[in-house]
């Protein structure tokens, strides 16, 4: 059994396919996880989010921003402002299905791995987490976020997660604003201070950081404990410095490459449509 970890497919259904085909996965045998951000601005959307429902067990996945403005947009949750390539997802006759498959998904999922160097701790999530969570924090704060969304008031978090503020956790949080930091360090931080105030609007690489701000995996963090699966940020081009720490979003919808990383080996497959 391998188990491969892909970077944002964004609804590149057809790239996603040609990748699992050249590291030969095998439904049942192996295990495929993704980082996040499943849908959106790709042409294949709905393809995709079918195909990774349809793997069942063999399919572990965690949710990206674009995943949770999907789940928004379909409960009519979202706010009226920016550009999205989900329409025929939204007009498919299995959409709601699918969102409601969505909210049962996790923001961070954590597993041991047997590999060549022996056991290994991993814990995967689409953007970063605040330099002081512990592991355990971040598990319990994703489970917070993830008892929301699957609760009976599950609209009103969608109503009310986006947002740039707070700007930093602290312990007090509570209610809605509590839910929306965590979902921002889970779903959409790149850089942030020591303390852990967001920058929420950089997206460029390590050599064009905002004064005052480090990309949030260059901070003492969970690394110490567990070796991090991440997405979101293509500028990184799958580089972050730090060999517990690997960055999986290589921009295959901005016409770069989609990128696998087998645990097992520690071996990067990528296809690229060039």
């Amino acid at each position: 059994m391998s188990t491969y970890v892909v970077g944002d497919i964004q609804g590149c259904y057809k790239g996603l396919r040609k990748l699992l085909k050249h590291v030969e996965f095998k439904v049942g045998a192996d295990q495929l996880w993704c980082v996040g951000d499943l849908v959106n601005r790709g042409p294949r959307s709905l393809d995709t989010l079918r195909f990774l429902r349809d793997l069942g067990p063999s399919c572990r996945i965690v949710l990206g921003n674009h995943d949770l403005h999907f789940i928004a947009k379909q409960e009519a949750c979202a706010p009226r402002r920016g550009k999205h390539t989900l329409q025929k997802l939204l007009k498919s006759p299995d959409a709601q299905e699918l969102a409601d498959w969505l909210r049962t998904q996790p923001l961070v999922y954590f597993d041991c791995i047997d590999t060549d160097a022996g056991l290994q701790d991993f814990v995967m999530l689409h953007a970063g987490v605040a330099p002081q969570w512990s592991l355990e924090q971040t598990l319990e704060l994703s489970a917070e976020v993830e008892i929301a969304l699957q609760g009976d008031d599950y609209r009103a978090y969608l109503t009310h997660m986006y947002g740039d503020t707070p700007r930093r956790w602290h312990d007090g949080l509570e209610g809605l604003d509590r839910l929306r930091v965590i979902t921002n360090y889970l779903t959409r931080v790149r850089y942030c201070d020591a303390i852990g105030n967001m920058q929420l609007k950089a997206k460029e690489g390590l050599a064009m950081a905002p004064h005052g701000y480090k990309p949030w995996f260059m901070y003492e963090n969970i690394s110490e404990r567990a070796q991090i699966l991440f997405g979101h940020w293509a500028a990184l081009e799958g580089h972050t410095g730090k060999p517990r720490v690997h960055a999986l979003d290589t921009g295959f919808v901005w016409g770069q490459k989609l990128t696998a990383l087998r645990l097992e080996d520690g071996k990067r497959f990528a296809y690229s449509k060039t």
